[in-house]
Parts: structure tokens; C-alpha cells; sequence
């Protein structure tokens, strides 16, 4: 496998944030009683024509912490199991280090001072991260801790659609039910339908300053 090449100028896309597109699966609404189970994040690049283009996934399956809820309903929803002995769940701080250190080393690469979490919803994946790096007492949280980039917003306006499965076949990509609501496959069809939305923006704006 081939290293990945890093653009310095997305440092200036975003005023030195970079774009790291997150979805979880938990097994209920609530970042202080329910389990976290399922993490992945997209890291966004730009190509040498200032487009951003998804560079590289990272994913793990997560231990309920001690104590936490399980909402059966939210299980169903999301068909996990978090007893099943093929999951190789790692508790929650092992798997924050497991997604947060390759965005550490692409904020670095790209010459940028911190990530920002981009989601459909952002605020609900935030705050399930943000509430394990606390549980945990990790100490290299790579992301804002409240800003987000939100792909909700962004499709209302491009497309006039909130929903994540109709936001992303408005903009004219594939959309595969059977495989919706896993972590993975769920952060990168955000990831292209956020670069998407921006790259349509870019070329609106040909004098952009960070091309």
C-alpha cells in the first residue's frame, strides 16, 4: 500500500481544521447512560485542485462501558450484538487511541492545529465522544470539542434533504439499504456527500485562496 500524500493547503480550507467525518452506533440516545459500541472516521484530503476527496478509514467496535445501558430498541435498530464473540470489541479508551491517533498524524501531515468531527447529526456523535474521552480520562482528543461541520445543514441547502439515505441519492450517489446503519458504511457516504456539497461550493468560488 502506497503512503498517503497529505495537501498542506486544505490548512487553509477551513482555518486550520481538519475535516474528520465520524458516525457511531450506541445502543440508546443518551451519551451519559448508554453504551458506545461502534466508532469510524473518514479523514478528508484535497487533491492538487483544492477538491477534497476521502483519504483513509478507520474503524473499531467498542465494549459497553461498566454500568451502561443497553436499550434493546436501539439494538434492534442497529443489529448489534455487543456479546458476540467475533466483534473483538476493544474497551473505550484503547479504541479512542485506535481512531484518534491516525487523525493526529494527518493534522500533522496537513499542516493543521486540530480536527474538526463532521456527521450527519454531528452533534449526537460529538457528544457520545466527547463523553467517553471524559469516562476514560483521555488526554489526546485531536477534535474541537464543540465545533462541528454539520452534513444535515449542508444537504437542507445543496438539496433541500435532511434524511442521510435521501440526502446522499439527491446528490446523485449510491445509497445500499442492506448495509446502512453500520458505523463504516454510514461515515463514508457522509464523507462523500460532504465533499461533495463543498467541492460544489469551490466551484462557485474559482479564486478561492486556499487552491
Amino acid at each position: 500500500m502506497s503512503e498517503i500524500q497529505y495537501n498542506k493547503a486544505i490548512a487553509r480550507r477551513f482555518r486550520g481544521f481538519l475535516p474528520v467525518v465520524v458516525d457511531i452506533e450506541t445502543a440508546g440516545f443518551d451519551s451519559r447512560t448508554d453504551a458506545l459500541l461502534e466508532m469510524a472516521a473518514v479523514i478528508v484530503g484535497m487533491d492538487e485542485q483544492g477538491q477534497l476527496i476521502p483519504l483513509e478509514t478507520h474503524s473499531c467496535h467498542v465494549q459497553p462501558f461498566p454500568g451502561a445501558n443497553l436499550d434493546p430498541k436501539a439494538l434492534a435498530f442497529n443489529g448489534i450484538d455487543p456479546d458476540h464473540p467475533f466483534r473483538m470489541a476493544l474497551d473505550e479508551k484503547s479504541a479512542l487511541e485506535k481512531i484518534f491517533k491516525p487523525i493526529r498524524n494527518a493534522i500533522k501531515a496537513s499542516d493543521c492545529t486540530r480536527g474538526i468531527l463532521v456527521g450527519h447529526n454531528a452533534f449526537f456523535d460529538l457528544g457520545f465522544i466527547n463523553a467517553a474521552v471524559e469516562r476514560t480520562g483521555y488526554k489526546r482528543n485531536p477534535l474541537h470539542p464543540f465545533s462541528t461541520l454539520d452534513t444535515v445543514s449542508l444537504a437542507a441547502l445543496a438539496y433541500g434533504q435532511t434524511v442521510l439515505a435521501r440526502s446522499v441519492q439527491a446528490a446523485g450517489l449510491e445509497w445500499d439499504s442492506s448495509q446502512a446503519h453500520g458505523a463504516v458504511y454510514d461515515t463514508e457516504r457522509t464523507a462523500d456527500l460532504f465533499c461533495k456539497i463543498v467541492n460544489l461550493w469551490g466551484r462557485k468560488t474559482p479564486d478561492a485562496p486556499w487552491i
